[in-house]
């Protein structure tokens, strides 16, 4: 464990769970999670930590030694024999790091009587170790899990008829027959068929695609009510699904700048402190002094130099924006993800489920003046024939009508033709639920034409369209929409004001849907029909130009791009497993007005750590030069020491002031 762990954690911690969605199991790999218990990691430190909080309390009421002892010496070995393991290692790589310093200095502490502190700093890296472990175990789970979404097996059709073969046996020119309601299993285009499928996971898009002929479909994508042939286009393991996942593993094993100046100044300051205690031990030794008086001030100058204080100027107040965010429904999940949203100068949004609901909802009902219905009257119509199919709009339909309260009768004789619409029996009706043919000529004065009378006042509605005829005659019309949630507009303004740059929408849906999201929310930057690799390099294209890019989306198609950009923000209802796993933060209640608040006290966090740093860099300057040049008392020090490390402390968490979380931007009062 390095000390850009301890100060920041773990850049992709465990995951949250979210509320299912009602297509969930369509847009979500399988859960595979690593129980904590089950990292040595974890165990060592529940150890060490439940060993130093049963000596805690009899060590301060004044208990014999021989009561609290024993237990310390527990927290000691638990949680310091690791890190201690590992900084030998390194010692033996000719590196030093503050992990083998760090232990020196607690073994120290224990050594003039000061077991206490020790302790606390052993607890502190055993936990931030164990933290580290999950959250890397948490990552690779989601990842293994996405592999998941594509099946093991494909139907192959030969010459002599068909075959279950493994799909990592597919070669680019099979023909493999997909069955309704299967997975697809590799990428490749339709020969022969027609059906919809659910490609949410690949491009975003809301509701199931019409797939043809001709038309190009995707691995782990899910079929629909019909059956397709398809010819491999790809090798399995270049498919576009397998190439998410390789995005996300590169992505998370490249190290932010941040880390990587840490580490460099981890190793520097490492070797001043040992150097300089040693110096501060050997010099006077050599000029005659007693033994006892050159330990005792070396012991003394590397408590006092040790980072501990600049350790806790700086996780105060990024620990306690964290409590502020997630009081407030905003999961950050380390103080490096909170400190990295103050930085971020360009935001990046997903369109579908992220600045929409994701999910279709009827948002107008229009029958023809010539049918005799009303509203209620044409959808419960509409209503009851869909009630037996499982297509997303036949369930938006059914969902609006009962939410009117409205009776349904019995459908009978139901049949659906994959990527048109149903037909069913309805009081003695037939009745038919259809997308227009966007090939046929429009009947004037049919519902829903722009010169039909009935719709003569009326605005055109953008979204889905469906027509709904009895006995074959139209008798109205109904409109389906991706709902914008409430906040979409209020968010880009106020990310706009945030950042002074207006937010880029990037979308794999098509430009007609995303043109008209962006219009409703002032965007003006528009990048649409964008698969994952496109995604990830829209956002590396910003990066390269110098831009610090906040992500923002729900999907696994969104994965990539949320690990690859300089921070990354997920809707926590909705979410797929790997957008949970691979962002920085989370949304837990999906209240975008919440992503500008919580950059606003990240911001405001930052000025507390610079505040924190200048307090505790003076700190240890005085108290270092005291030493050196002067005769520090043991205790002064340890005072000295201890007191800016409370003083950064308190300061840090006024950031746990319910007035911090300030929608409004009024957080310049920190």
């Amino acid at each position: 464990m390095s000390l850009h762990v301890f100060l920041y954690g773990a850049r992709v911690p465990s995951t949250l769970a979210s509320s299912p969605a009602v297509d969930a199991p369509l847009r979500t790999a399988p859960r595979r999670r690593t129980r904590v218990l089950a990292l040595p990691e974890a165990r060592w430190a529940l150890l060490a930590t439940a060993a130093f909080l049963l000596a805690l309390p009899p060590h301060l009421a004044g208990a014999p030694g021989w009561m609290y002892g024993p237990l310390y010496a527990i927290a000691y070995v638990a949680g310091g024999w690791e890190p201690a393991i590992e900084g030998l290692r390194a010692l033996r790589e000719k590196t030093l790091d503050v992990d083998l310093l760090m232990i020196v200095a607690a073994l120290g502490a224990a050594a003039i009587g000061q077991v206490l502190d020790g302790a606390l700093l052993i607890v502190i890296f055993a936990t931030s170790g164990a933290l580290e472990a999950l959250a890397t175990a948490r990552t690779a789970d989601s990842v293994r899990g996405l592999l998941d979404l594509a099946p093991a097996t494909a139907t192959r059709v030969t010459a002599d008829g068909e075959e279950s073969v493994a799909v990592s046996r597919l070669t680019v020119g099979d023909v493999v027959l997909i069955r309704p309601g299967e997975r697809i299993g590799a990428d490749g285009r339709v020969l022969d068929g027609t059906s919809e499928a659910d490609q949410a996971t690949i491009t975003g898009e809301p509701l199931p695609v019409v797939k043809a002929p001709g038309d190009e479909v995707f691995a782990g994508t899910l079929n629909g009510t019909g059956a397709l042939c398809v010819r491999v286009q790809r090798d399995p393991a270049d498919s576009v699904i397998a190439r998410i996942v390789t995005l996300v593993e590169d992505a998370s094993r490249t190290k932010a700048p941040t880390q990587l100046f840490i580490e460099r100044v981890e190793q520097r300051y490492a070797v001043g402190v040992v150097a300089a205690t040693l110096a501060v031990f050997a010099v006077p030794m050599a000029f005659g002094a007693d033994l006892t008086g050159a330990l005792l001030r070396a012991m003394t100058f590397m408590i006092v130099a040790s980072p501990c204080a600049v350790v806790l100027a700086t996780m105060p107040p990024l620990l306690s924006a964290i409590a502020t965010a997630g009081r407030h429904g905003v999961l950050v999940k380390s103080a490096l993800a909170m400190e990295r949203l103050g930085e971020i100068d360009t935001a990046a949004l997903d369109k579908t489920g992220t600045l929409t609901e994701g999910v279709p909802e009827v948002t107008a009902v229009r029958p023809s003046q010539a049918s005799g219905l009303d509203e209620d009257a044409l959808l419960a119509l509409a209503a009851a024939a869909e009630h037996p199919s499982e297509h997303p709009l036949a369930r938006a339909i059914v969902a609006a009508a009962r939410t009117r309260g409205l009776r349904l009768a019995p459908a009978v004789d139901f049949r659906a033709k994959p990527g048109h619409g149903v037909t069913a029996l309805v009081e003695g009706q037939v009745i038919t639920v259809t997308r227009p043919d966007p090939d046929s000529p429009a009947d004037p004065e049919s519902p829903g034409h722009p010169d039909s009378p009935a719709d003569a006042d009326r605005p055109v509605d953008a979204g889905t369209v469906v027509l709904v005829a009895r006995a074959g005659v139209p008798v109205g019309t109904l409109t389906l929409t991706d709902r914008l949630r409430p906040d979409a507009a209020e968010t880009v303004a106020a990310l706009t004001a945030l950042t002074a740059t207006s937010p880029v929408l990037l979308t794999g849906d098509n430009p007609c849907a995303a043109a008209e999201v962006a219009e409703a929310t002032g965007i003006t930057d528009v990048r649409a029909g964008l698969l994952p690799a496109d995604k990830v390099a829209a956002v590396r294209d910003l990066q390269l130009a110098d831009r610090k890019v906040l992500f923002v989306g729900d999907g696994v198609n969104d994965a990539p791009a949320l690990a690859t950009a300089h921070s990354g923000v997920a809707l926590g209802r909705a979410g797929s497993d790997l957008a949970l796993e691979t962002a920085d933060a989370v949304l837990v209640r999906d209240e975008l007005a919440a992503i500008p608040a919580v950059v606003r006290l990240s911001r405001a966090a930052r000025r507390l750590v610079t505040q924190n740093l200048v307090v505790a860099g003076t700190f240890i300057t005085v108290l270092v030069l005291w030493d050196l040049l002067g005769h520090l008392p043991l205790p002064l020090g340890v005072a000295g020491h201890e007191g800016s490390t409370v003083l950064v402390g308190l300061n840090g968490l006024r950031l746990l002031r319910e007035s911090a979380w300030d929608r409004s931007g009024l957080d310049q009062r920190l």
